[in-house]
């Protein structure tokens, strides 16, 4: 049998019971980041045909971009490595000149007539030379024939140059046909040349078997040999080269011009140095020295000239595969408007859907930078071989391509994420937009 208490009295004395206060309980997101990524791709693969043609535009992009800068790396590498084969290896000693008071260029001194026996005994020389410009003015033109006519109009003469017989040893040049004089015709000063392929072009002489000879002014000098394929010194293909014994006794020369020295790789510094105090120990400052540095800038002027053309036209295709890809992402918010609504009734922020297709646009413009990329440096890889060259591919130039791709999608699906996200959801269930 239940008792009943009586009920207490609750007296005004009695404190109110205090509120207890708990903590929120904050809702679980019900989209994780895993169900972004997978929402946002799963579509992309959906429709190929549309995908490769979204994507064309960023591949054409950053390949022309990756490909650009890839091909001028490699090209500037090649010819710089071929400029500096050449200005690597060549070290000319010419005389000082200061400035008189009438202000002409006067030498301060004169390189001796043995420099070139002199320097070949240094370490770091392969052959030496001694070169003099000689005046062809007046009545020392030079010409094929004696004949001297008062009204044919003047012509340029060929320059007139004293040289060594190491002149094509030294200067990478060979002979077309004929040979080059010897030592024993500098030491006898005998009256023969040879010429540079565009003088012999001027003067008509294309063979040397018939003993032809040039005239310079009214004396005949016979023709030994025509040289051509000079490295260094290119102006020399348009001049007649005597020794320089025979320019002595002919053409009273007072000194060698300058010297010209083949040197090894790596050794400029070194014989340019030793150069100047074995051919003037007491006073080697009053020559000019001039040796190879440590690189060039060829190779940097090349690539800046190739670049910017092809820069630009990447830019322009890079923007065209940036529409496409906001015209794709565009179109598929269109198609998705009831999913979208689907999606908002079920939970899902303005913020989750605009993150879903900015994602699946970063992910189309991933893929088409990986693409470009790719093919760009395959390319690169394929022209280098194919040219016997060395591929010269910078690995931050093919990452920065990716990355680019992935920048253009982000760009690219801004504007469509943001219209995706302000779908009401029951206008989208609706059938509205």
């Amino acid at each position: 049998m239940m008792r009943l208490l009586p009920r207490r009295r609750r007296s005004s004395t009695d404190a109110a019971p205090e509120p207890v206060l708990t903590a929120p309980v904050a809702r679980a997101d019900r989209f994780t980041f895993q169900d972004l990524v997978v929402e946002a791709t799963a579509d992309i693969g959906s429709r190929p045909a549309r995908l490769i043609m979204t994507v064309i535009g960023t591949v054409l992009g950053v390949g022309a971009l990756v490909a650009t800068i890839g091909f001028s790396q490699t090209a500037a590498t090649q010819i710089q490595r071929q400029f500096d084969a050449v200005r690597g290896t060549q070290v000319v000693v010419a005389p000082g000149s200061a400035q008189s008071q009438s202000g002409d260029a006067v030498a301060t001194a004169r390189l001796p007539w043995d420099a070139a026996e002199r320097v070949q005994r240094l370490v770091g020389v392969e052959a030496a030379t001694t070169i003099a410009e000689l005046g062809t003015e007046g009545e020392d033109a030079i010409t094929a024939v004696p004949v001297n006519d008062p009204a044919a109009p003047g012509v340029a003469s060929p320059r007139l140059v004293a040289a060594g017989p190491e002149l094509l040893d030294v200067l990478g040049g060979e002979l077309v046909t004929g040979r080059m004089f010897d030592g024993g015709h500098e030491v006898r000063g005998d009256r023969v040349v040879v010429l540079g392929e565009r003088a012999a072009e001027r003067l008509g002489v294309n063979r040397v078997d018939s003993q032809p000879s040039v005239f310079i002014g009214d004396t005949a000098y016979a023709v030994m040999g025509i040289y051509a394929g000079l490295q260094s010194r290119g102006e020399l293909s348009d001049a007649v080269v005597m020794p320089v014994g025979t320019a002595r006794v002919e053409r009273a020369l007072a000194a060698p011009g300058d010297l010209q020295i083949r040197i090894l790789p790596g050794t400029g510094a070194q014989v340019g140095t030793q150069a100047a105090l074995t051919l003037l120990p007491d006073g080697p400052d009053r020559l000019e020295v001039s040796a190879p540095g440590a690189g060039s800038e060829l190779g940097s002027n090349v690539q800046a000239d190739v670049n910017v053309i092809f820069l630009i036209l990447g830019g322009i295709v890079l923007l065209a595969g940036a529409l496409g890809i906001a015209n794709v992402t565009m179109l598929n918010v269109s198609e998705r408007v009831p999913e979208i609504g689907l999606r908002r009734a079920l939970g899902a922020t303005r913020r989750q859907i605009g993150a879903q297709f900015v994602v699946e646009s970063v992910v189309i413009g991933l893929l088409g930078g990986l693409v470009g990329a790719a093919l760009a440096v395959l390319g690169i890889v394929v022209f280098a071989l194919a040219q016997q060259w060395t591929p010269v591919v910078d690995g931050l130039v093919a990452v920065g391509g990716i990355v680019l791709g992935a920048l253009v999608g982000l760009g690219a699906g801004w504007f469509p994420a943001r219209r995706a996200s302000s779908i009401e959801p029951v206008s989208a269930l609706r059938g509205g937009n």
